[in-house]
């Protein structure tokens, strides 16, 4: 018996189509950038909050509650001047390609006052206006870390 390979239709090949009634999960590369922007928006601003409460009741218990109202100043000012950036940028796709130069005027604003008025320490409104910065560093050391283990 002469037995020779002959080649056999491939089989056909089945898309996992979603039919009616059915839910369809969607794949971490297809999700939509604006829902990326969103969580990483909420995602700085829950470690902006936690650095200041954190450094508020630290700086409240070592120093004095006059320099930790100081700190929260400025921290709640890096809150503001966050929320105002995400919001320019949210902008730059949807809208226009200016971005407002309102969130420089604000940090000024915040240091004249402090600057002006006696009952008021430049230091500690200052650092804890870049409370959002240590936020922003911890996200990226936190991401550059996750894909490392990838």
């Amino acid at each position: 018996m002469n037995t020779q390979n002959t080649p056999t239709e491939p089989a056909p090949v089945t898309e996992d189509i979603p039919q009616a009634g059915t839910v369809s999960t969607v794949s971490p590369e297809t999700t939509n950038p604006m829902q990326d922007f969103y969580r990483l928006q909420q995602e700085l601003l829950a470690y902006t909050l936690a650095f200041t409460a954190i450094i508020f009741i630290s700086v409240w218990i070592f120093y004095s509650l006059n320099i930790a109202l100081n700190y929260l100043l400025g921290a709640s000012t890096g809150v503001v001047y966050l929320k105002m950036l995400a919001r320019d940028v949210e902008r730059i796709g949807s809208e226009n390609q200016r971005i407002s130069k309102t969130r420089l005027g604000l940090f000024f604003a915040v240091m004249i006052v402090g600057t002006q008025w006696n009952q008021l320490q430049i230091l500690p409104i200052f650092l804890g206006f870049l409370t959002y910065k240590a936020a922003l560093m911890v996200y990226v050391i936190r991401s550059a870390l996750a894909l490392d283990y990838r």
